[in-house]
Formats: C-alpha cells, sequence, structure tokens
C-alpha cells in the first residue's frame, strides 16, 4: 500500500506510482481520475484503475466504479484470500510512506507489518492513549492518511486500541474541521505545527473583532492561564474563575470540551503557538519522529512533558547523540523495532541513513536534558555554512524575523557559501478557500497592523519592489531588532526582499506536511537571490 496526496501534480503522482511498481490505483473522483489518465500509458506495471466516489464519466478499459471493483471478488473463495493472507511474514513490507521531498527527490520508506504493529502498540502507550475496555478514546481523522503521523495515529493506534475514528470532509483544513470537531467532540486530537497555528490565527482575528469589554476579559483569562501553567503549580482560584467563565467556552467553541491529549508532530512547534494555547490551557504534547521510524521515536504526554522539549524515548526504543558539540548538541541517531527496512530502489540513500549497526541516523540536531527529556536545536542539512565558514542554523534566525514582525507568514534565510546573510519574506495573505492557493489580497491582521501605522496598502502588490517606503521602514527596524540579538555579525541578515506571494503547496514551496522545501525555493527565486549579491 503506498499513498498519493491529494495535492499532488500528475508529474509527482507518476514519479510514487512509477517508483512503486503500483499496479492498481484507486482514486477518490474525477479532479484525481483526471491526473492518473494523463499518465496511465507512462505505468507499465498498471492493471486496473478504481474510482470510489460518484459515478464513471466515461467506460474506459481496466477503470471500475468502486461497486464493479467489489463485485470481482464475489465468485473467489474464502480460501484464496486465507491464503493470502496466512502468507503474510512479520519482516515483509507492509507500507511506503513516501517522504516529501524537502531536500530532494521523494523517497519510498518501507515500512514491515512489524514496524506498524509495534510502534501503534508502544508509542500510543507512552502518549497515555487508553485501551477501549478501560477508555473509549475518539479522535477526528482530517491529515493525509500517506503522512506517517495520521496513518499511524489514526489509523494503526485506532485498530490497536478500538478507538473511535470520526473521519472529516475532505475540505477540513479549508475552515470545515472546527464543525467537525464541534460535532465530535474527540478524546484526543493531533495536528502539525500548521495547523495549531492556523487555529491560533483564527482566534486572533476573532478576538481583534471582538467588542472591547469582550475582548479585555479574553486577554485577561488567557494572561492568567498562561502564568499559571507555565508555573506548573497548583492551579489558584483566580485560575479556576478564569478557566470557567472564559476559556472553557473558548475550548468549546474549538470543539476541544472533552478533549483531554493534545499533540503535535511532523515540524517543530513554534514558542508563540506553545505559549498561546498554555494561554488557553492547552498543553500541547510533542511528538518526534521520522517516516523511518515508523512515527513518534520520542513522546510527551500527560506524564512525560516538558515544555520545548518533545519528549523522552519511548519504551523500547534506544537512541544516541553522535558528533557531539561543546554545547551537549548531536546528530539524534534511532534504534529499535520501530527502524524501517530501507529506501525502495535506493540501496545508497539507505546506507547513507542506515549504519551497520542498525542506527537510524535522523539528520536532526538535539541535546537531552539531566532528565533525558530530547530538544531538537536544528538539522544538518539545513545548516547554513556561509563563504566565511560560519555556520549559522537558519531556523531559529527565521522564527525570529517571524516574531518581531506578525505581518510575516514565511521567512527563509539564505546565505550557504555566500559572503552575508539575506532573506525572502512573504506577507500574510488571504488564502483562496476552494483552491488554497494564496492571493494577493493582505490578511485582515496584516490589515489591522498597517492601518495602525497609518499604511494604506491593501495588498501584497502595493508594498513589493519597495512601492511603500513606510513598509519597507518597519520591516527593517524587525530585522534591526534581530540582527542586535545576533551571536555574531556573520549571523545578521544584511539583505532582504518580499516576494510576490506567499509559499504554498499548489506552488511547491511547500511539502504536503507544510515544511519549507529549500532546494526549491532556490531555484524558484534565483534572480531575485543573485540580487542580493550583485556587486
Amino acid at each position: 500500500m503506498t499513498g498519493i496526496y491529494a495535492t499532488n501534480s500528475p508529474e509527482a503522482c507518476h514519479y510514487v506510482a512509477s517508483d512503486s511498481r503500483a499496479n492498481i490505483i484507486v482514486v477518490e473522483n474525477q479532479k484525481q481520475l483526471d491526473k492518473i489518465l494523463q499518465i496511465k500509458d507512462k505505468l507499465s506495471d498498471l492493471k486496473a484503475i478504481v474510482q470510489y466516489s460518484g459515478p464513471l464519466l466515461e467506460k474506459l478499459p481496466n477503470l471500475y466504479s468502486w461497486e464493479e471493483f467489489m463485485s470481482l471478488g464475489l465468485e473467489i473463495p474464502d480460501k484464496t484470500l486465507d491464503d493470502i493472507i496466512s502468507g503474510q511474514k512479520a519482516n515483509q513490507c507492509c507500507v511506503l510512506i513516501y517522504t516529501s521531498g524537502t531536500t530532494g527527490m521523494p523517497k519510498g520508506v518501507m515500512l514491515s507489518h512489524d514496524n506498524i504493529t509495534w510502534t501503534s502498540h508502544h508509542a500510543s502507550r507512552a502518549a497515555d492513549m487508553q485501551p477501549a475496555e478501560i477508555k473509549q478514546e475518539s479522535i477526528v481523522s482530517y491529515l493525509p492518511l500517506s503522512h506517517i503521523a495520521a496513518q499511524i495515529y489514526d489509523l494503526w493506534t485506532g485498530i490497536q486500541w478500538g478507538e473511535l475514528v470520526y473521519f472529516a470532509q475532505p475540505d477540513a483544513l479549508k475552515g470545515s474541521l472546527v464543525e467537525t470537531l464541534k460535532e465530535v467532540n474527540p478524546s484526543s486530537h493531533m495536528g502539525v505545527p500548521r495547523v495549531w497555528e492556523k487555529i491560533m490565527e483564527k482566534i486572533k482575528e476573532a478576538v481583534s473583532h471582538s467588542a472591547y469589554i469582550k475582548k479585555k476579559l479574553l486577554t485577561w483569562a488567557m494572561s492568567v492561564g498562561l502564568e499559571a501553567n507555565q508555573r506548573d503549580e497548583e492551579k489558584s482560584i483566580l485560575f479556576t474563575l478564569a478557566d470557567v467563565l472564559v476559556l472553557d467556552k473558548l475550548r468549546a467553541e474549538l470543539g476541544f470540551s472533552c478533549c483531554e491529549k493534545f499533540f503535535s508532530g511532523a515540524a517543530p512547534l513554534g514558542k508563540d503557538t506553545v505559549q498561546f494555547f498554555l494561554g488557553l490551557n492547552i498543553k500541547l504534547y510533542e511528538a518526534y519522529g521520522m517516516s523511518e521510524s515508523s512515527g513518534p521515536h520520542f513522546m510527551s504526554g500527560p506524564e512525560v512533558h516538558k515544555q520545548s522539549s518533545c519528549g523522552k524515548v519511548v519504551p523500547g526504543c534506544r537512541y544516541k547523540l553522535v558528533n557531539i558539540d561543546t554545547d551537549g548538541v548531536g546528530e539524534v541517531c534511532f534504534w529499535g523495532r520501530n527502524v524501517f527496512m530501507g529506501y525502495l530502489n535506493m540501496e545508497d540513500k539507505t546506507k547513507e541513513t542506515l549504519d551497520e549497526d542498525g542506527w537510524l541516523h535522523s539528520g536532526d540536531l538535539g541535546k537531552t536534558d539531566e532528565d533525558d527529556f530530547l530538544y531538537i536545536t536544528g538539522r544538518i542539512k539545513e545548516l547554513i555554512i556561509t563563504a566565511g565558514g560560519e555556520n549559522v542554523p537558519p531556523v531559529p534566525i527565521e522564527d525570529a524575523v517571524k516574531k518581531e514582525l506578525p505581518i510575516i507568514s514565511n521567512a527563509m534565510l539564505i546565505g550557504d557559501k555566500r559572503k552575508f546573510l539575506s532573506m525572502l519574506l512573504t506577507l500574510k495573505c488571504v488564502t483562496d478557500a476552494e483552491t488554497t492557493e494564496p492571493t494577493d489580497n493582505l490578511s485582515s491582521d496584516t490589515l489591522e497592523y498597517f492601518q495602525q501605522l497609518g499604511i494604506q496598502a491593501t495588498k501584497v502588490s502595493d508594498v513589493i519592489g519597495g512601492k511603500d517606503p513606510i513598509v519597507n521602514q518597519v520591516i527593517q527596524e524587525g530585522i534591526d531588532r534581530v540582527n542586535a540579538k545576533a551571536n555574531s555579525n556573520a549571523q545578521r541578515i544584511q539583505k532582504w526582499t518580499i516576494v510576490g506571494k506567499d509559499f504554498s503547496i499548489s506552488g511547491g514551496e511547500l511539502g504536503p506536511t507544510m515544511k519549507l522545501r529549500r532546494p526549491f525555493v532556490l531555484k524558484m527565486y534565483h534572480n531575485e537571490i543573485e540580487n542580493f549579491y550583485r556587486e
């Protein structure tokens, strides 16, 4: 079984289908079918295409509706199926997870039956997910199941413990997710950082449009909630009052009135996001792992939690840090029954990642504290090495810029093998609800920010190319504040520019899990980057 993202282009679909030698492709509807019809003649292993939603608009050879497909099995004796099932072995490949291709072409991660069954049992218990005979857990499945985080959390763990799994509408991430959550009231919820950020942005926007007294009350309650949760002591009467009168109602509006566990994975959480949700009396438990480790190798949960940490190693797994520097930071390596079989058709890449002793080298940099909690500090491949030999981790600098300038949606630091650092910036804008494409219209919070400064711009095109000197001044002052805290001159941003549209999955700048595809952005904005470094 291999997943393909619904947002994939026909070319990306061809790569996965060809590399995995897919013999049956199941598509949701006509839109997805059209992609496969464009490429089917180039897929030599393809035997059949099945469409499981909506009528077939035309009859083609080896194209089946879901009903036609299911009827093919009516004449097959049960023994045939039983023989296939009994022929499965624990160490055989069960599923392929294709990486998001942030550092090159996607790689097919081979996970065995044992990888999946072991991980779904042990990682979920580390996160305090309960078996149905003890407590009926309920969750909402809305993230793409082609990604390991959703697959292990929604499918395999659900089967393992008898969870009640509700499937959200296909447009969940376009705005309907909250309505589904309110209907379901799940006991546990998992999101990638961008999902939590979008919820945060939506709440902030709603608060900004509230009446004065309501806004004051919300601000007060959230400041009380944040302070109480940061102290992590026994809650005061003031906190109980704020929670019952205000925060409880706000959580109910999000569909979280019965939710006890909130998880985040697939990328690091921003400090602002963590603190915002602490203000709502919601602790976000970070998990850390890879497709290559069948999902989580480190887990946080109600009993294992420290702020900014992604928890402790899952019981039964091992870890080590290699090439440790003077600050105690080294590459995180994994070992255990959750570690993958290797990459499909990529023996050389497998040997780069998996050493002879079975240790999986993550490519991530991290450190541990005295209690064995892990903190991820950066990524080896993302490390910028300037022409002067200075090692610069880009993510902390990018996060600092976004914190200083709340109008910035994405920031990407440039400077590998260059004389100095520069930065590409995108402004927060309205996203088209249908296509999820970023539009030219600035978001409401950006407009409000601009209006407070007397800036009349309402579109991205109003400010790019230095058209609005006040916007330029505001951004430069924010960059200056970040530069003032830099560890060295080499870590200061010398030049920057606002690009014409925000980064997106459809534009190719972000991968399917919203991770920045740096090599793609470097190619896409080659001319703008070269302009920084012309003498």
